[in-house]
């Protein structure tokens, strides 16, 4: 590696978790978001200007082309999907976890939020999560877009309605949501069904993320109501939430539960005035297998690399 690609490689290691950020708020899975991330390596590494003022600017620009050109050409085979399509988590497994480990995702997107963001095209996406989230100015949404400033204020106008018109956020103390994912756990396990309707939202909704996979028991993909979502609860918690533990998803109050075999459920919770509004359920395997820590990976330099000298984003 010569001396200009170390410093490349390093300039850009100071930004990969920002990248990542980025791109996982725009397409809800970790697998694509790394992806995406090291395609904006390959283009720093292989077609950047020579002179960039702003790197960070820069690679936030980039990683929205590149995660608007996913999400539009995206083609999800959801034939064989069961229930509802839910994003992949991000999981620290609670109390064998120490402080750094749970500080990683003390500011993560909310489960709930990527729901909601699943639902916008993908311009008001990348309007949205890029102005409101990131401050980047409508003039450079709009390049991305090939739109103008004004409509892409307006993309992100009409995708803030549609956030705001959602509980997106636990608007609980961290101490006080684990207590209510505690109570709602043991309820579940004693199929307490009075119990988990104190616990409960009375307009709570249930999604399940089952995959492709066969299910011994077919299950629903949506339960919505407080006396539906309990009684679903309550007769499948004395099995089911006995292999259930806390743990933080997305960086709120969550739960994962293992098997012999590894993860077999992660569910994250969205937690407000102490009652459970929202519960996100995910079984679908090929998501859980990124549930485990992974390295990151190291950026590669590909041989033969073309000389910088290009503009393409």
């Amino acid at each position: 590696m010569t001396t200009h690609q170390a410093w490349t490689t390093a300039q850009f290691e100071a930004q990969r978790q920002h990248l990542f950020a980025v791109a996982y708020r725009m397409l809800g899975s970790r697998a694509d978001a790394e992806d995406a991330v090291q395609e904006a390596w390959l283009r720093l590494n292989g077609g950047a200007p020579d002179t960039i003022a702003d790197l960070r600017g820069w690679l936030t620009t980039v990683i929205g082309r590149i995660c608007l050109d996913m999400l539009r050409s995206r083609r999800v085979r959801r034939e064989n999907h069961q229930g509802t399509w839910l994003p992949e988590p991000l999981v620290v497994a609670d109390a064998q976890d120490g402080p750094e480990q749970q500080a990683e995702l003390g500011d993560a997107v909310g489960m709930a939020l990527l729901v909601v963001l699943e639902t916008l095209t993908p311009a008001e996406r990348l309007a949205f999560v890029l102005h409101d989230v990131f401050a980047v100015p409508f003039e450079e949404i709009g390049s991305i877009l090939d739109r103008t400033p004004a409509t892409a204020r307006q993309l992100a106008s009409r995708a803030r309605r549609r956030v705001r018109g959602a509980p997106t956020a636990t608007q609980t103390d961290p101490a006080r949501q684990r207590e209510v994912v505690t109570a709602f756990l043991a309820a579940a396990r004693g199929g307490d069904f009075h119990a988990l309707l104190d616990i409960l939202h009375p307009d709570v909704v249930f999604r399940i993320d089952i995959g492709s996979r066969p299910m011994p028991i077919p299950l629903p993909g949506l339960i919505s109501g407080r006396e539906a979502v309990a009684r679903h609860a309550a007769t499948v918690g004395p099995r089911f939430a006995q292999l259930c533990h806390p743990a933080l998803v997305n960086g709120a109050a969550g739960i994962i539960a293992r098997g012999p075999d590894g993860v077999i459920a992660v569910a994250g919770m969205t937690v407000v005035d102490a009652t459970v509004v929202e519960i996100n359920l995910i079984l679908d395997p090929v998501k859980l297998d990124a549930v485990e820590p992974r390295e990151q990976p190291e950026p590669h330099v590909p041989t033969g690399a073309p000389e910088r000298g290009g503009t393409t984003q």
